[in-house]
């Protein structure tokens, strides 16, 4: 009787691990950027204007379009939707799992090619960025499309697919490709290649297929002096897009500033690369060890550069990192496939596998979210795969581990986040308003939400200026009350900042005395 090979099983795993993907696309939108990218892309649609970015209800200069531009191309053909907005960057990320597969088989043959597909398709923070989208889906795929055929000296497409990664994050989305070629030349020393006259094409080349983001910043700013972003006039969008938001960022100098920490990359990969960042750690430090005869140079390259230039950054987010989680899946899968004493590797990752189930175990109880029974069998089917898997050794392990983490994030999607935003009370005010209030304009008082704005099938009205309903807090309604108004409660809804889950909230327990209110009130009109 034949069996089935680890090939064999490798495949159906990924098919499982993109399976996945896909459940994070129908969980609602979260506040606040992801609800935000998605509103601009909306206004896109609605107006008919694919130059000019708005939100909050006037100009808006921060991210480049090539995001908004897919996200609204998804709009024509599926509505306004969750599943709409997410898509396109779940086929742009699948397309970075793929140019990692086809990168890793050049590199180092098809067993590391799998293996690298299953750790970037497990990384955690990757799984999270399928549900809370925002830029980095777009930027894991076309960042190392653009090194892939930078490597095989195809420059249209390479240059293309840098050219849209700026276009998606700014210039520095130049250094991830620039480090990963240029590193492999620095360290062979083939400076001949380091200087070859192609390079300068690709620059050319690239620079030309950035025009419609250049136009459109031109358009909606440089060609209007007179509009008042960031507090002031005389604004360039331009300027914007090559110095103050990456080179401003970075140096704390421009309108958007943050509080960097040199560490902070360093413990968040524990978490974001999980159930690998163990041995990511160690399969970089053995690489540094073990340089001079490594067989390639790209993937420690464009990762290392990349993680050195955001950990130096005033301005750190955990999501900055996806972008490299290409060349580290291909690190890690190649250091774990040349193991020769499996026993640390089989301790190490028993033992996040563990953590993964009683997490899992741990969260629904003190949770308790709504019973999804589709997923509970879907889960059951993966704890059943998990023990009678058929296969022995390294492999064994390996499998396992990916299947832990389909456990993990079937039991996210499925059960945890669906339940979780029924507190985002920006979706859950226009859910019912779509249904019981068909069309009414509803004004903001006193508070924002983009999920609001984006789900809601009627105007919002932004200014803080009574309109007939509104959308406020008690406390508002109160002080409307008490200078007059009369005031109506339509509908009360239960409100958290979702994507700052703390312990008072996540216990069943004490979750009330963790959320607020938000109100739709009818004023002086009933």
């Amino acid at each position: 009787m034949s069996t089935i090979s680890e090939k064999q099983i490798s495949f159906w795993i990924i098919g499982l691990l993109v399976l996945v993907h896909i459940t994070g696309l129908p969980v609602t939108i979260m506040e606040p950027d992801g609800a935000l990218y998605a509103g601009i892309a909306k206004h896109m649609v609605q107006h008919h204007d694919y130059l000019n970015l708005f939100a909050d209800g006037h100009d808006w200069l921060d991210k480049p379009h090539f995001p908004f531009w897919m996200a609204a191309l998804s709009y024509q053909f599926l509505g306004f939707t969750s599943f709409a907005y997410k898509l396109p960057a779940l086929i742009f990320l699948l397309l970075g799992v793929w140019y990692t597969y086809r990168f890793a088989l050049s590199l180092y043959g098809d067993q590391v090619a799998r293996w690298s597909a299953c750790i970037l398709l497990t990384a955690e923070h990757l799984v999270i960025s399928s549900t809370d989208v925002r830029a980095e889906p777009y930027l894991t795929g076309l960042i190392i499309a653009a090194v892939y055929h930078l490597y095989k000296r195809q420059l249209i497409p390479g240059a293309l697919f840098t050219a849209c990664a700026v276009m998606t994050k700014g210039p520095f989305a130049l250094v991830p490709v620039g480090a990963a070629i240029a590193g492999q030349y620095i360290f062979t020393k083939q400076w001949k290649e380091l200087f070859h006259v192609r390079w300068l094409l690709v620059a050319l080349l690239t620079g030309i297929f950035i025009i419609p983001e250049l136009y459109a910043l031109y358009v909606q700013f440089d060609a209007h002096p007179e509009k008042v972003v960031f507090g002031q006039t005389g604004v360039s969008g331009i300027r914007f897009f090559f110095w103050d938001s990456q080179f401003g960022r970075f140096m704390n100098t421009g309108p958007i500033k943050g509080n960097g920490d040199p560490s902070f990359f360093f413990h968040t990969v524990l978490w974001a690369f999980l159930p690998w960042s163990v041995f990511l750690y160690v399969a970089v430090i053995m690489f540094i060890r073990k340089g001079r005869q490594a067989k390639e140079y790209y993937c420690i390259s464009g990762a290392l550069a990349t993680f050195l230039l955001f950990s130096l950054s005033r301005f750190q987010l955990p999501h900055y990192l996806n972008i490299v989680f290409p060349f580290f899946s291909i690190l890690t899968a190649r250091y774990i496939l040349s193991v020769e004493k499996i026993r640390a590797f089989r301790i190490t990752q028993y033992i996040i596998m563990g953590i993964i189930g009683i997490a899992v175990i741990g969260l629904w109880a003190l949770y308790r979210p709504s019973v999804n029974y589709l997923f509970v069998v879907l889960m059951l089917l993966v704890a059943g795969a998990f023990i009678f898997l058929p296969l022995k050794g390294l492999p064994l392990i390996f499998f396992r581990t990916c299947l832990a983490s389909v456990f993990l994030n079937l039991f996210l999607n499925g059960l945890f986040y669906p339940d979780v935003l029924q507190y985002q009370s920006g979706s859950t005010a226009a859910f019912y308003a779509n249904k019981a209030l068909k069309g009414e304009a509803i004004g903001f008082y006193k508070v924002n939400s983009y999920a609001m704005e984006y789900y809601l099938d009627a105007p919002v009205l932004r200014s803080d200026t009574l309109s007939s309903l509104i959308f406020t807090t008690p406390e508002q309604k109160d002080t409307l009350e008490m200078r007059g108004h009369r005031c109506k409660v339509i509908s009360s809804f239960p409100h958290f900042p979702v994507t700052k889950l703390d312990l008072q909230f996540v216990n069943a327990g004490t979750r009330s005395s963790a959320t607020g209110k938000r109100l739709l009130v009818l004023v002086d009109s009933f």
